[in-house]
């Protein structure tokens, strides 16, 4: 197996700033929301639930910034905004159900290492 980069080493700097945008709670729901179709803003915030429009308005923005969700803009009385996956952003779908699929396998585990955790840290 090849050794990872060091963390100063510039190759390492795109891998940090997309990972502040992918790795956010609410980049991750918003990409697993748009998978089956494009929503609009209201769908999109109702669906994800706890999030706040400002979170939302940022997170949409970031993700189109980084070339994985598309704004389109549909000319009507009012215009119609819809979010969609872009080509790219469906790539992030395979990356993120391993993920999930871990998470949801190793839940117990992760929170009887977070207990004993809690028991040998216990402030007295």
């Amino acid at each position: 197996m090849k050794p990872l980069p060091r963390h100063d080493n510039p190759r390492c700097v795109p891998v940090r700033r997309l990972l502040q945008t992918v790795g956010s709670k609410w980049s991750v729901l918003v990409v697993s929301h748009l998978e089956f179709e494009a929503k609009r803003f209201t769908e999109l915030k109702r669906s994800i639930g706890d999030i706040t429009q400002k979170s939302l308005t940022a997170t949409l923005r970031e993700l189109e910034r980084d070339g994985l969700v598309e704004r389109i803009v549909t000319p009507s009385i009012p215009p119609r905004v819809d979010y969609a996956l872009t080509p790219l952003g469906r790539t992030l779908l395979g990356p993120l159900k391993a993920l999930s699929e871990w998470a949801i396998e190793n839940e117990a585990a992760v929170a009887a290492a977070r207990e004993r955790f809690e028991r040998e840290n216990e402030v007295a």
